[in-house]
């Protein structure tokens, strides 16, 4: 049987790349988002990689709609196995320049649209007794920056539910697992299509990566019992580094923060922003920095494989040993 999986966020970027990269694999795949446009193109990518995909129109921050189809997915394609959280949207601006309405929304898909889908999987999974749920989460989940408020807000609460579901799961002895997998910057549309009342138009802070590094290292987590997967060098040195010297980190964002999430350009006079409805067309996985974008994290390759390259250090070092106990 085909693995079912659901993505929020299916249309655009890191969801975009994840449905993808399940359907390479074969898997049956209900994808979630508001744009027909990008469900459509999003469809069309997950066939043609070779699996199955069923557009689903869904507004994550309403928790009716997001069990609606989670109902649908599940008549539709089959028990769910796998439900992968995605869905963001953010106000690119200093928290004093975004209105109760604006922050509000954020949160609510960005927050609670996890909650809610992490919820709908687990009607569902408890009492098969199986499946996998994947929060998307990112560095900023650890560190707030400048002009991410809702954002960073929103990620640093996703990672409190998750700490909470986690223990209450294991209190359980449920075998339904819960990941978390931290992101670095990467190449992805929000940054032409989220709210921004900044100046020049807003960019990921570097280093940036594909989509499809943050897809691959998903795919994995969904398949494999880590608790949290970092992605990147610079998630690893932004969370560490938060840890170890907070203030420095501080008064670093603080000169830099703003200058490295925007580009000279000025924003567009007809930009459109996605906060209260989807932006027309068909997005896709990419935004516009693929120039500058790594295809792939030796990071993240290590940390998927930490164990084989344990053995094979130790491996390693008792075959030095014993040369050298050989020269004895």
């Amino acid at each position: 049987m085909a693995e079912v999986v659901v993505v929020t966020g299916a249309t655009s970027g890191v969801g975009r790349a994840v449905a993808q990269e399940f359907g390479r694999h074969g898997a049956q795949v209900g994808l979630l988002a508001r744009g027909r446009d990008g469900l459509e193109g999003a469809k069309r990518d997950v066939e043609e990689a070779g699996g199955r995909a069923l557009a689903l129109p869904t507004d994550v921050a309403d928790f009716e709609q997001v069990e609606a189809a989670a109902q649908s997915a599940e008549e539709v394609l089959g028990p769910i196995d796998v439900w992968v959280n995605d869905a963001m949207t953010t106000v690119f601006a200093e928290f004093k320049d975004v209105s109760p309405e604006e922050f509000r929304r954020a949160t609510e898909v960005t927050y609670l649209g996890t909650v809610w889908g992490t919820l709908s999987a687990l009607r569902r999974m408890l009492p098969r007794g199986s499946g996998a749920i994947v929060l998307v989460g990112s560095a900023l989940a650890y560190r707030g920056i400048p002009l991410q408020s809702a954002y960073c807000g929103a990620k640093f609460a996703i990672r409190g539910f998750f700490e909470s579901l986690r223990c209450e799961l294991r209190h359980d002895g449920s075998d339904v697992n819960l990941s978390m997998v931290q992101l670095p910057g990467l190449n992805t549309p929000q940054f032409d299509h989220c709210l921004t009342k900044m100046p020049g138009n807003p960019m990921p802070v570097p280093p940036i990566y594909q989509p499809e590094v943050a897809a691959r290292a998903v795919y994995w987590a969904a398949h494999n019992r880590r608790r949290e997967l970092y992605v990147g060098g610079s998630t690893v040195s932004t969370i560490w580094g938060n840890k170890v010297a907070p203030g420095l980190a501080e008064r670093y964002l603080a000169r830099t923060g703003y200058d490295a999430q925007q580009m000279d350009e000025p924003v567009e006079p007809d930009r459109q922003a996605n906060l209260w409805e989807p932006v027309p067309g068909d997005p896709g996985a990419h935004g516009r920095f693929d120039d500058q974008a790594h295809p792939r994290s030796w990071q993240a390759w290590m940390a998927r494989h930490r164990r084989a390259i344990g053995v094979g250090a130790t491996a390693a070092g008792a075959a030095v040993g014993g040369l050298l106990a050989g020269r004895d």
